[in-house]
């Protein structure tokens, strides 16, 4: 098993169960590094003082605020250590709500959360208590030294740990303007023809980084000192005023040919379930 990012226990009430944190996701996408064009050799990246134009060395650095274009405060290690919450080893329960009732805009990163030894029956009892129920905790814990909000929900066997994000780092929509038009019953009943010929089940596997795909087909070809010819994609349209109801007679006819039909059926007999919570949420507001 993986190395844990962090070691400690839920806590709510006076129940305390041990557990580690394990990353739920990876990031597959290619790292690069910048070389010098001439030889190839990878280059540094100095830290510069911007006013005098030299070198900073790391012991010379203090971390500032821009609280002003140009004007800071200098922030010490005393300012942060005064700021800073206790340091606790804890994912302390604050509240268990219904799992429908968080907007899915709030979720971020998720994390499995796996038992620690002799936590195993404990872990067991909370994850089916929460199934059951179908409330999600909401905790506060601490990693890499802030302090996060997060969901705790039943995924299959697995309580997972979702940081979210605070209410104040939601844009708030009603700085934007949404059309409020009312739609003639016609071009409603063609658009919904058109996403229900569109339904599927929710497959991830269906669903690839082509841009990835491509970049490390190029790589691949190159180590090998071949060139990769890859299709190109096709120009975009530019965008126009048309006549809607005639579009959407087209792309309904388009997704009811047999051909499309006939993948549709064929990628559906491979789907399996639905194993976010996100899905899972989305599934339950539909019921």
């Amino acid at each position: 098993m993986a190395r844990s990012l962090w070691k400690g226990s839920i806590s709510f009430g006076l129940v305390n169960i041990p557990v580690e944190l394990h990353t739920a996701i990876h990031n597959h996408r290619p790292k690069f590094r910048m070389l010098h064009a001439k030889d190839k050799s990878p280059v540094r990246f100095e830290r510069v003082c911007i006013r005098d134009g030299h070198a900073v060395a790391w012991d010379e650095l203090v971390k500032g605020y821009e609280y002003q274009k140009g004007h800071f405060v200098v922030m010490t290690k005393e300012d942060f250590q005064t700021a800073a919450v206790e340091k606790t080893r804890a994912i302390d329960i604050i509240d268990f709500v219904d799992d429908d009732a968080i907007d899915d805009r709030y979720f971020e990163t998720p994390y499995y959360l796996v038992p620690a030894s002799g936590g195993e029956r404990a872990y067991a009892l909370l994850r089916e208590a929460i199934r059951e129920t179908g409330r999600i905790g909401i905790a506060k814990f601490i990693l890499r030294e802030a302090q996060h909000l997060a969901a705790l929900e039943v995924i299959d066997d697995a309580l997972v740990l979702t940081v979210m994000r605070f209410a104040d780092e939601l844009v708030d929509e009603s700085q934007f303007t949404f059309p409020k038009i009312e739609v003639r019953k016609a071009e409603l009943d063609m658009a919904k023809a058109l996403v229900n010929g569109l339904a599927a089940d929710w497959d991830p596997m269906k669903y690839s980084d082509q841009y990835r795909e491509n970049l490390m087909r190029i790589i691949q070809g190159k180590v090998k000192g071949k060139d990769v010819t890859l299709q190109a994609p096709s120009e975009p349209r530019q965008a126009e005023v048309v006549d809607l109801m005639e579009r959407l007679r087209k792309s309904l006819a388009a997704s009811s040919s047999p051909g499309a039909r006939k993948g549709r059926a064929r990628k559906q007999s491979t789907r399996s379930e639905p194993r976010s919570a996100a899905a899972h949420r989305r599934r339950k507001k539909a019921s």
